[in-house]
């Protein structure tokens, strides 16, 4: 598939599921601070791996994947239904903890300019 191809369809499927969680997966667990960050599609297009930012604890990081997996049928459904796919990539689903990551990067970097020399 060229690249050009896989990007929009790979952007495509991000909005779609983000859609999705914006007001038609009525799991009490998928709380509106759910973000789709990216979607990485395999090389065979069999299989996506879904990353979302998810606000909150690990205990409700770890409700949402669980209801996102519950709910990977339907959207792999409405996927193929909306993007007109012969067929659906399974859907992985991964919390992002990029944003995470880059805070803690940052905050070691101000900590050690605040130590001085030695």
């Amino acid at each position: 598939m060229p690249g050009h191809h896989r990007e929009r369809l790979v952007e495509e499927m991000r909005q779609e599921i983000e859609a999705m969680l914006a007001g038609e997966l009525k799991d009490p667990r998928l709380t509106p601070t759910i973000f789709v960050s990216e979607v990485r599609l395999g090389p065979d297009r069999g299989q996506a791996k879904v990353f979302v930012s998810v606000q909150g604890t690990e205990a409700e990081r770890a409700a949402v994947i669980n209801a996102l997996e519950a709910a990977a049928g339907f959207i792999r459904f409405e996927l193929a239904e909306r993007l007109q796919l012969r067929r659906s990539p399974r859907l992985e689903f991964m919390i992002d903890r990029s944003a995470e990551y880059g805070a803690r990067i940052e905050e070691l970097l101000r900590q050690e300019k605040r130590t001085p020399d030695h």
